[in-house]
């Protein structure tokens, strides 16, 4: 199914925006319509919804970590809907924080952003603005908007938010980490054929009970095939206390098995580990892209 509408975490300005215009091109969809969304939950009940044919979130990032409700969210999309959200494709974003404001840095008692992206730039904050007050926001570009005209208040976001809300560029780079980049995903309602030059599958699972060694049988399951984990996270169940939910990304090295014997390889790796768990859960198997090298 062609790709017309796709859901954002808005408003305009945003990484989710860059991030779904280049998933757009990459997706052969490059005339699509990009709806922002308030949240990004609201951004993936908008595809569930059918509202829109895909969606653009933020999944992990290289210093903050998983975005829990990503996480959380895809899970729910398996646990209790018919179909689970698919993942198509991937794409790696390098981020670069600016501070935006309509004052001077040496007036600034206020900093807003999103949660990640005022922990990504916390030290420069602490050395810089120590005594301002952070306050998260739902995006990066909303505190933009909310900064404009304002002589005390500054907005943590891209360059791209301060042209497209006129502000001031008061400090550039900020973000602690030169190597800062966010993983997004391009999600769709079901899951799809294969892409060929596929490099990762996302799992999530649950395990019968919280017993001495459950979770290293499960991930055994994997070690005995040689499948890299590049990912595992742990998400509470959130149905009682030391109950949890798995992430994993298994990394295929394409050079050495052809698309065939990879989907073989999931199919049996999937059935070994099902009667170990208590949900398992498939997201799909998709490429990834790192934006760095995109022309």
């Amino acid at each position: 199914m062609p790709i017309s509408a796709i859901a954002y975490l808005g408003p305009v300005g945003t990484y989710g925006e860059q991030a779904a215009l280049r998933l757009a091109n990459l997706a052969n969809a490059p005339e699509a319509r990009l709806l922002p969304q308030i949240t990004i939950r609201n951004v993936m009940e908008a595809l569930g919804s059918g509202l829109v044919d895909a969606a653009v979130v933020p999944v992990e990032n290289s210093v903050e970590g998983g975005v829990t409700t990503c996480l959380d969210t895809l899970w729910e999309s398996g646990a209790f809907q018919k179909t689970p959200l698919s993942i198509e494709r991937a794409l790696v974003l390098p981020i670069r924080h600016a501070l935006l404001g309509d004052g001077s840095l040496d007036g600034i008692t206020e900093v807003l952003s999103h949660p990640q992206a005022l922990g990504q730039c916390s030290s420069w904050l602490q050395k810089h603005l120590p005594q301002a007050l952070q306050l998260p926001t739902n995006s990066t570009a909303e505190a933009a908007r909310m900064v404009k005209g304002s002589r005390f208040r500054a907005a943590i976001a891209s360059q791209s938010a301060a042209l497209k809300h006129g502000l001031a560029e008061l400090a550039y780079p900020i973000n602690d980490q030169q190597g800062n980049c966010t993983r997004f995903l391009l999600l769709r309602g079901s899951l799809k054929a294969q892409i060929e030059a596929a490099s990762c599958t996302s799992l999530a699972f649950s395990l019968h009970a919280n017993s001495p060694g459950g979770l290293v049988e499960a991930l055994q399951v994997f070690a005995k095939r040689q499948l890299n984990m590049s990912r595992i996270e742990s998400r509470p169940s959130k149905r009682e206390l030391g109950e949890y939910v798995f992430f994993v990304d298994l990394n295929w090295p394409s050079e050495v098995i052809t698309q065939q014997q990879q989907q073989q390889q999931l199919i049996e790796t999937l059935q070994e580990l099902k009667p170990l768990c208590e949900r398992l859960i498939e997201f799909g198997t998709y490429p990834i892209t790192d934006a760095a090298v995109l022309p």
